[in-house]
């Protein structure tokens, strides 16, 4: 089917009205009047002004007697002559009155009716016509036309034309008649024509309408229900006949024909009349008659009203109006002003769904209605000629306007289409497409002008359809990409001359859905490239930047669609222009960008698999530019976002990369300029340290991470950005996004947790160590004590120490500061001597002394007391040691905290090397003040027992442990101590104790202990001790015991609690190990419950003596 349309046949298409239906059923207007009209003209211009009243009178009374009659009870609405006038209205329609036989009188007898046929046909006779045709109305009516055009007196005139639209305006053909007859008069008369139908408009429609209220049945005034489209008939008809003398008018016609469509209600004959009005009005402005000199400002508004009549259109093909429509919307939009880009807009749009909606063409003819009226309707005829308005219409805005913004402005418009789920559709656009872009290489003069960024869009658009499931839409589609290609370069002023054995060959190449197509375009716009050249070169050199990125951004688009061909050619063409380094760094934000907002509607598999190796691709040219792209987007912890950073975990090298980007950010001064991007990279290391696919790249990243949250915190502190830090619920986080110093504490926090450090985690948790990161005051001692646990579990010693002496060297002096804290804990740890000499450590410690900073001056004063930088100092302190602990063993020490601070620090002087046997007697004593009556003695006795035990070397490792385990029941009910201070050490150390010993659920049990709370809490942790030490389950009954008899009321209650659960889970155990010997101390402490004095114990006893008893019978 050809759809070529073009200016050189638009006058053919347009003008010849008979062949395409433009008039439709509208009375003929003779512009150039016929011979036997110039006749009757000739004839009825000799008469005298009596007769041609006499001949207006004989027609009038004639149509009134044979035209249907109004109904009853409307009398009162029968004279327009007798309506209230405008001002200076009243003088130009003095002496109108209606003729004496009206038609809302009774009609008149049979006689009368015969006398006005006879006086009907004597006056045919007298005009040389045949008086038979006195029953054709429409001659008539044309006659009554002529009379009046070549009447000279104006009175009568407007009388005969007010009984002209006193006539009923129930049928269709007397309407047109009507019409015919006032246009006719306005071509002499165009003044007393235009105020008398102004005058119906102002006076009588208004006050109809208002006695015709929504609510009433449609049959009621019929005989002037449908005035409104005789006026809109004659408004046509007066145009038609006026010709360039409507020009004037033609602002006032339009504003009369738009209020009189809106005003009423619409039905068919509303729209029909309306269009037919529109036709004759547009015909004759598209003559040569000077419209061009005017300005017509009424024109979008009759435009919409033709829209929406096209809107309401039937969904099948029966008449031309859908065509009608769209030529002349053509002809309007050819006026000035030129049509404004909205109602351009709105135009396009309606048209495109008013064509491109039909069903598919093979069953536009099983559409029709089934009324006999339509069997001979030639569907395909129609359609053709509505498809070829519509194509017209595309280039004729193209024509107003030639330039490449507005072909990319029309083909905007297409894009809903070409995304269309019905093939047909799709087609249907790409055909316009097709059509309008030859229009364009064949006229568009080469240029320099920039070329509109939203062409690489459409093209993108295009190509995805070269693997659509419709092979015509596929072939089109084709040629369409090499068009707007060949535009490309020939606006940029070097035209490329593509033979046409050349274009051929590319419709060839390019038809299967291989690899070839897609390296094909190389060959067509790179004549001299290699034939194994595999990128879309011609879409590198030919488009712009601009243009690229667009071309891009609407492939990534094409990643979310739902058909499973166009992702998979979508992906092959990112692909090739990712892999390939066709993006440029300019291209990098605004294509990450497309792509963060496609991620959620991905569909397939595969198409996640190309976004990783796009991200990939992208990541490896433009590592930082991605990196500041993706931290610009959103809040890091939108999936989407997460997403994108997932991908870039595929290639480890990358990854490792974009994470040593993401921790030096958080070493920079967060200055207002960069303070946004920091947050945003805080958040970011936040959210990827919980991420599985980030595990082994944190790992490796760890030191750079740790430092870098370190003197990120230590920022915000100075900065005193706390907000919503210090009022939180410990170990709660909300739902609402974090403040930044919570955000970089928490990550600190899964720094440890996340890696196999969660030990070093769980060791500052229990000491309370994270909330002194909560204050300026307090963070150093916070530093202090994370890079002491650190070295006790050997957690990236020689990572961190190297990121530190690197912060040393800084010229920043937060840096130096969070360095010098590290380094001088690290230098107690035995491990440092492996990886830095004395030597190194000695310039880095002297660099320090130089410091502007009193801290990191301080601190590198300590660092020089150590041991490893002064070896001479472990036997001073191993002197000082035997003798406070000789002092320490004493019944009555004089002062035992002190004596137990001054052990602890020593200990920690002397590192993880070990103190030898001494380390077993501290230890033996320490256990004894467990018991201590002083809250303080007591809960430095059981913190430091957890250092001591570690304290042994390996000679003595086995003993300690056995003293841990001994520890194990007077630490499991110190959890009940009156003090809180004193439970937290409990923890601290009991947990030490089972990391010692190599208890199977260390982790679990440290969750208990940092939340658990209730019985249910205390219940695990008991499960927990005693699983983890099968075997010896009797050694702690015998050992809790001991505490029935306890002075401190908790510790007996604890006790009581364990030994009931050791015989409710354990009895058969405890009947195994337990002696005899065991049973006779058995019942010494629980026969003294007997006669306890609190309740409780006497409860207590009375619950277990049953159970007692069994266990003595079981043993003995």
């Amino acid at each position: 089917m050809s759809r070529n349309v073009w200016p050189q046949e638009e006058q053919e298409l347009e003008l010849d009205c008979r062949d395409l239906g433009l008039l439709g059923d509208v009375r003929e207007c003779y512009s150039d009047p016929s011979v036997l009209e110039r006749q009757l003209a000739s004839r009825i211009r000799a008469m005298s002004t009596a007769q041609q009243g006499q001949a207006l009178n004989i027609i009038c009374r004639y149509l009134e007697g044979h035209t249907q009659q109004p109904p009853s009870g409307s009398q009162d609405l029968h004279i327009i002559g007798t309506l209230e006038l405008p001002p200076g209205r009243a003088g130009r329609l003095e002496g109108v009155r209606a003729p004496v036989a009206t038609p809302y009188q009774q009609p008149p007898g049979q006689q009368r009716v015969v006398d006005t046929d006879i006086s009907v046909q004597k006056l045919l006779e007298s005009l040389c016509l045949a008086p038979e045709r006195a029953t054709d109305k429409t001659l008539l009516f044309r006659l009554f036309g002529l009379i009046l055009c070549e009447c000279t007196d104006a009175v009568l005139v407007k009388k005969y034309l007010t009984s002209l639209l006193e006539l009923s305006h129930q049928d269709f053909s007397q309407r047109e008649d009507i019409a015919l007859a006032v246009g006719l008069a306005s071509t002499t008369h165009l003044e007393e024509v235009w105020a008398l139908l102004e005058h119906l408009g102002n006076t009588w429609f208004l006050r109809w309408r208002n006695l015709c209220p929504e609510g009433q049945h449609p049959d009621a005034n019929l005989h002037w229900k449908w005035v409104s489209s005789t006026v809109l008939l004659c408004y046509g008809q007066m145009a038609a006949h006026a010709k360039e003398r409507i020009l004037p008018w033609v602002d006032s016609i339009t504003s009369w024909m738009v209020h009189y469509f809106s005003c009423s209600r619409s039905d068919t004959v509303l729209k029909v009349s309306f269009l037919s009005a529109a036709v004759l009005l547009t015909k004759v402005l598209r003559q040569d008659y000077g419209a061009q000199r005017y300005r017509f400002t009424q024109i979008p508004e009759i435009i919409q009203c033709l829209l929406w009549i096209l809107q309401e259109e039937p969904n099948c093909l029966v008449t031309l109006s859908r065509q009608k429509i769209m030529l002349v919307i053509i002809g309007l939009s050819n006026l000035r002003p030129s049509l404004p880009p909205w109602v351009k807009s709105r135009v396009i749009k309606v048209c495109l769904r008013s064509v491109y909606a039909l069903p598919p063409t093979e069953k536009l003819p099983s559409c029709l209605p089934s009324l006999d009226p339509f069997s001979s309707v030639d569907v395909m005829s129609i359609y053709n000629k509505t498809v070829q308005a519509l194509d017209l219409l595309l280039q004729n805005f193209f024509a107003e306007n030639p330039r490449m913004d507005e072909v990319c402005f029309l083909l905007q418009h297409m894009e809903h289409w070409l995304q269309s789920d019905n093939s047909h559709e799709r087609r249907r656009a790409v055909q316009s497409i097709l059509l309008l872009l030859q229009c364009v290489v064949d006229t568009l003069k080469s240029t320099e002008e920039a070329m509109p960024s939203v062409l690489g869009h459409q093209l993108g658009l295009l190509t995805l359809l070269w693997w659509d499931t419709d092979a015509e839409t596929q072939s089109l589609a084709h040629q369409c990409v090499y068009l707007l290609l060949q535009l490309s370069v020939q606006q940029k002023g070097t035209m490329v001359c593509l033979r046409q054995s050349k274009v051929k060959c590319f419709k060839v190449r390019t038809s299967g859905k291989g690899e070839a197509e897609l390296k094909h375009l190389v060959k067509v716009f790179s004549r001299h490239e290699p034939v194994w050249s595999c990128r879309p070169k011609a879409f590198d050199k030919v488009l712009s930047e601009d243009q690229h990125t667009q071309l891009v951004l609407m492939l990534l688009h094409g990643l979310s669609s739902h058909s499973l061909l166009q992702c998979h050619l979508a992906s092959k063409l990112l692909l090739m222009i990712f892999e390939g380094r066709s993006i440029k760094p300019e291209q990098v934000a605004e294509v990450l960008q497309g792509l963060f907002q496609e991620v959620p509607s991905f569909h397939f598999k595969k198409t996640q698999q190309t976004m990783t190796r796009v991200m990939i691709a992208l990541g490896t040219q433009y590592t930082s530019e991605v990196a500041e792209v993706l931290l610009s987007l959103c809040h890091p912890s939108e999936k989407q976002i997460l997403t994108l950073w997932i991908s870039l975990a595929s290639n480890s090298k990358l990854a490792r990369n974009v994470m040593t980007l993401l921790y030096m950010k958080l070493k920079l001064h967060p200055s207002l300029e960069i303070i946004q991007s920091t947050h945003q990279a805080l958040g970011t290391i936040y959210e990827l340290l919980y991420m599985q696919e980030y595990r082994a790249i944190v790992r490796k990243a760890f030191a750079g991470i740790l430092l870098g949250l370190l003197t990120q915190l230590y920022y915000l502190l100075e900065l005193g950005m706390v907000e919503g830090f210090l009022d939180y619920q410990e170990d709660i986080l909300d739902s609402k996004p974090l403040g930044p110093c919570r955000t970089c504490l928490e990550a600190l926090k899964g720094l440890f947790w996340t890696t196999r450090y969660w030990e070093v985690f769980a060791h500052i948790k229990l000491l309370r160590g994270w909330e002194l990161f909560g204050h300026l005051e307090t963070y150093t001692e916070g530093v202090t004590v994370l890079a002491r646990a650190m070295a006790l579990y050997g957690c990236e010693v020689k990572a961190v120490l190297g990121q530190a002496i690197v912060s040393m060297r800084s010229a920043e002096e937060q840096d130096n500061i969070v360095a010098i804290l590290i380094i001088s804990e690290f230098l107690n740890s035995p491990e440092v001597p492996k990886y830095v000499s004395q030597r190194t450590m000695k310039k880095l410690l002297s660099l320090g002394l130089k410091s502007p900073n009193w801290l990191v001056r301080a601190m590198s004063l300590k660092g020089f007391s150590s041991i490893l930088m002064n070896p001479k100092k472990v036997a001073l302190l191993h002197g000082m040691l035997r003798d406070l602990v000789y002092s320490f063993l004493q019944p009555q020490p004089q002062d035992p905290l002190g004596l137990i601070v001054i052990l602890g620090d020593i200990l920690h002087r002397l590192g993880l090397q070990g103190v030898g046997a001494i380390s077993v007697q501290i230890a033996q004593h320490l256990l004894q003040l467990f018991e201590h009556k002083k809250v303080k003695v007591r809960g430095s006795a059981i913190l430091l027992f957890g250092d001591v035990i570690y304290s042994g070397g390996g000679k003595f490792q086995q003993t300690l442990k056995n003293l841990a385990f001994q520890a194990l029941v007077p630490l499991l009910l110190h959890l009940a101590d009156s003090c809180q201070e004193v439970v937290m050490r409990t923890k601290f150390t009991f947990f030490r104790c089972a990391i010692l010993l190599k208890w199977e659920f260390r982790k679990e049990l440290f969750s208990k202990l940092a939340w658990g709370q209730g019985l249910s809490a205390e219940y695990d942790i008991f499960v927990f001790m005693v699983e983890s030490n099968f075997g010896r389950h009797h050694q702690f009954f015998m050992q809790a015991l001991t505490y029935l008899v306890s002075p401190y009321r908790n510790l007996k209650l604890a006790a009581m609690k364990f030994i009931g659960g050791m015989l409710q889970d354990y009895f058969l155990d405890l009947c195994f190990y337990l002696k005899k010997s065991d049973i006779i101390t058995l019942k010494k402490y629980f026969d003294a419950l007997q006669e306890d004095p609190d309740v409780i114990c006497r409860r207590f006893y009375l619950s277990f003596s049953e159970d007692i008893m069994d266990l003595s019978q079981s043993v003995a």
